[in-house]
């Protein structure tokens, strides 16, 4: 057994456990969810996957998974949400060095509440999409697989800061430079940034003709608005 798949029976044994001691706690009165959402994109997408938040990461448990079964057994959203604000506050303890590590105290404060809330709200609910995104089917793609977390593309309308800024790596490349900058990441490395930070299955995760949508998109936006 994997360590994201220890780690997820351990969420979901944490969950159980919560169900039996009481409801949960209500985290929603003064919530921001649309802040828990960015927060999470931003902090907890690069390792977890959640659909409705276009996240793709393996490191750490899909999200989705481990709480679409408790939704069915009957937990409730609010102690869904003391799970993961729990999580959140006291990850499982593990070697910093280790790729599966989740620091402490990632979000703190009424970030982690709306963090909790937002996923309380959305994880493993049953027939739950992303919302659709900018930049047409091709922006879509690249919402869906959570590239916005990790990168900065402004057809995307995303900021992230974990990868290089697309608008500016991408400029001048072709259509084959770019797909082989998805399927294959540690082919080329961008200077500042380290290997083996990205997914190297985008090509087996990623439909053929989803992966082109989003080689276009990129291919025919990059730099575009920096440009005007």
């Amino acid at each position: 057994m994997n360590r994201a798949r220890i780690k997820l029976a351990g969420l979901v044994a944490l969950g159980v456990a919560m169900v039996a001691v009481g409801s949960g706690c209500d985290l929603q009165e003064n919530a921001d969810t649309a802040n828990g959402r960015q927060l999470f994109i931003e902090k907890c997408g690069t390792c977890h996957y959640l659909k409705e938040a276009g996240t793709s990461g393996q490191v750490g448990p899909d999200l989705d998974a481990a709480f679409a079964n408790a939704r069915h057994e009957g937990m409730d959203q609010d102690t869904i949400e003391g799970v993961v604000l729990d999580q959140i506050e006291h990850p499982r303890e593990t070697d910093p060095s280790d790729p599966a590590y989740m620091p402490p105290m990632l979000v703190e404060g009424q970030d982690a509440k709306d963090v909790a809330t937002y996923v309380g709200g959305v994880a493993g609910v049953p027939g739950i999409e992303p919302p659709t995104a900018p930049g047409g089917p091709g922006g879509q793609v690249f919402a869906n697989n959570g590239c916005g977390s990790c990168h900065t593309f402004a057809a995307a309308q995303s900021a992230g800061a974990v990868g290089p800024d697309l608008d500016e790596g991408l400029q001048g490349q072709n259509v084959k430079e770019i797909e082989q900058s998805i399927v294959d990441p540690n082919a080329k490395i961008t200077k500042g940034f380290q290997p083996n930070i990205m997914p190297e299955n985008y090509e087996q995760t990623i439909d053929p003709k989803d992966l082109k949508l989003l080689v276009d998109f990129l291919y025919e936006n990059a730099g575009k608005t920096q440009q005007k």
